[in-house]
């Protein structure tokens, strides 16, 4: 018998809905709330931990074995707790407790003797930073590195608009020098997304270890980005407008980085 929560005031659903709301909360506590199996099986095969799993016994139909460590929690909720903590209202009825992990350049290491990264500074919006994993997963680069991050990874919008490609990407996070300073140390070529001073970038060679840089779509990168460019590139428009989306515009890039080595 798994210990059971049917009340939405128990404290531990409360403390669920603060990681939900709250990423200070989040900071706190090292934790975040996973919704869905999809996510959660994306989690541990990522490598993260799982502190509690609750579940929905009249909507979670599954093994639950596959979801447990000797360190794992177990909890049962009532379905008034699940549709009270979950976003989706699905029938998969399961939602974990995960640890988070550091996302330091330090921790960064390459099995690719030519890696290709993709570098997205100051992303704020969840929608947008979902997307970017999603292309850079896609594409299977070796990492996705954030500029100066606005927004916590694990807030729930991104969790969802990624699709659990959160956990499936190799992700750090750093200040622009910090990150600059980094692909120096490496010899890992930066080509920046500006629009000044740049070429077309399928003129280029993405084939050596390559960092690509994109910036937001009201502001672009800043100069320091432009400055310490191996070379700046853009991707010609051919229609009335100057710019396109920024998770489209990144995919765009590192597929023809995929192209020029054979994917």
């Amino acid at each position: 018998m798994y210990k059971k929560i049917d009340s939405t005031q128990n404290s531990m659903i409360k403390q669920c809905l603060l990681l939900l709301d709250k990423s200070r909360e989040r900071r706190k506590q090292g934790a975040f709330l996973v919704e869905g199996q999809r996510e959660i099986q994306l989690a541990l095969k990522g490598g993260y931990e799982i502190q509690t799993l609750l579940f929905c016994a009249s909507l979670f139909v599954k093994e639950i074995n596959q979801y447990l460590s000797a360190n794992t929690q177990i909890i049962e909720i009532s379905i008034q707790v699940y549709q009270k903590l979950a976003y989706r209202k699905t029938t998969e009825g399961v939602l974990a407790i995960v640890q988070t992990k550091q996302h330091t350049l330090s921790n960064l290491a390459f099995k690719n003797k030519s890696p290709l990264l993709l570098i997205a500074e100051a992303p704020e919006k969840p929608g947008n930073i979902g997307a970017l994993l999603r292309s850079a997963d896609a594409a299977n680069i070796d990492a996705f590195i954030i500029a100066n991050p606005k927004t916590d990874l694990y807030n729930p919008n991104i969790i969802r608009s990624s699709v659990g490609c959160l956990f499936t990407n190799t992700i750090a996070t750093g200040s622009t020098q910090e990150i600059i300073d980094f692909l120096n140390k490496r010899n890992i070529q930066l080509f920046s997304a500006i629009l000044q001073e740049s070429k077309p970038y399928h003129t280029q060679d993405f084939t050596k270890p390559t960092a690509i840089a994109v910036g937001t779509e009201a502001t672009g990168l800043s100069e320091l980005w432009r400055s310490e460019s191996f070379q700046n590139i853009h991707i010609p428009m051919q229609g009335a407008i100057d710019s396109m989306n920024v998770s489209v515009a990144a995919g765009i890039l590192i597929f023809e980085a995929k192209r020029q080595r054979g994917f």
